[in-house]
């Protein structure tokens, strides 16, 4: 009974966004759905002028796949030797995303409906991270990470930060809560509201978060553990709230992020301003990264 307004995008409008993002961001921000919030806030500023924004829910009643995954894999998981683990990473990675896709697709429709899963092969990929952690923070590190900047920026190195070398003590949380509040302290400020504070306000709308209202954060942390996780589902007690109002049919479904078909069209309409960003010559004379790195993952992705 809702009124929608959609907006269907074509790899040419992404790719015309692009020049805007060094002024919308001025920094290297390297989130792709930073391209179709842009677009979605340019689309609502053509009726509003303040958005309300469902982020922090996520981070505040255990929405992400990563911490039913934590709370399923890795108590049993920790058990076993790293070296064998590390070994079934291995063989996870050996195929592709895009191929472990084409390896479940037959399988999907077999399976409950509880069990299917939109990009498998991207969350197997995230899983063979959780093989080889060794510790609660080494696998949120590789479960959030795009790059290991060592060998790839010239000269580079991090920071210290609360993931790399100085570590939140966090005590009395478990390891899915710890999760949680790692992504409320690092990914949710430092990503998530980066991305639509300054794609909104690059287009004068002002996106609102009623999530991050204080009084809700406090009584989120102070919810029990068993009303926002359940039986493998994440936001169990928003759900309930949500079910009051609209059809479950509508809610029941695999989770997906905000993306856009990055991988399809830098394969396709982008792949040849993509090959001039890329080029070996060009990485060189710019000084910025090891071309090598570079060039090899550019080579799996195209194949």
């Amino acid at each position: 009974g809702t009124e929608h307004t959609e907006l269907y995008v074509t790899p040419q409008q992404a790719l015309d966004v692009i020049p805007r993002l060094p002024q919308l961001y001025c920094e290297p921000f390297s989130d792709s759905s930073q391209i179709p919030t842009f677009l979605v806030s340019q689309l609502a500023r053509q009726h509003v002028t303040v958005a309300l924004s469902g982020d922090a829910g996520d981070e505040l009643f255990a929405g992400y796949n990563r911490y039913v995954l934590m709370r399923n894999l890795w108590g049993k998981l920790s058990r076993l030797p790293r070296g064998l683990r590390a070994a079934g990473a291995a063989g996870i990675r050996a195929l592709s995303p895009r191929a472990w896709d084409g390896v479940m697709r037959p399988v999907q429709p077999l399976l409950p409906t509880s069990l299917r899963q939109a990009q498998v092969g991207n969350k197997l990929h995230k899983g063979a991270g959780v093989l080889a952690a060794g510790s609660v923070d080494d696998l949120y590190l590789g479960l959030v990470t795009h790059w290991d900047p060592t060998g790839l920026v010239i000269g580079g190195q991090e920071p210290l930060t609360h993931l790399r070398g100085n570590p939140l003590p966090l005590k009395g949380l478990d390891a899915v809560q710890r999760m949680m509040a790692l992504d409320a302290i690092t990914y949710l400020p430092d990503d998530i509201l980066v991305k639509l504070d300054r794609a909104a306000m690059g287009v004068s709308l002002e996106g609102r978060v009623p999530f991050l209202d204080h009084r809700v954060v406090e009584f989120a942390w102070r919810l029990p553990q068993h009303l926002k996780l359940r039986d493998g589902v994440g936001k169990w007690a928003l759900r309930q709230v949500l079910y009051r109002h609209v059809p479950r049919e509508l809610v029941e479904r695999p989770k997906m992020g905000f993306g856009i078909p990055i991988d399809a069209w830098l394969r396709g309409p982008l792949r040849d301003w993509a090959e001039s960003l890329l080029d070996e010559g060009r990485l060189r004379r710019e000084g910025y990264f090891n071309p090598a790195p570079i060039r090899q993952k550019w080579a799996e992705h195209l194949s």
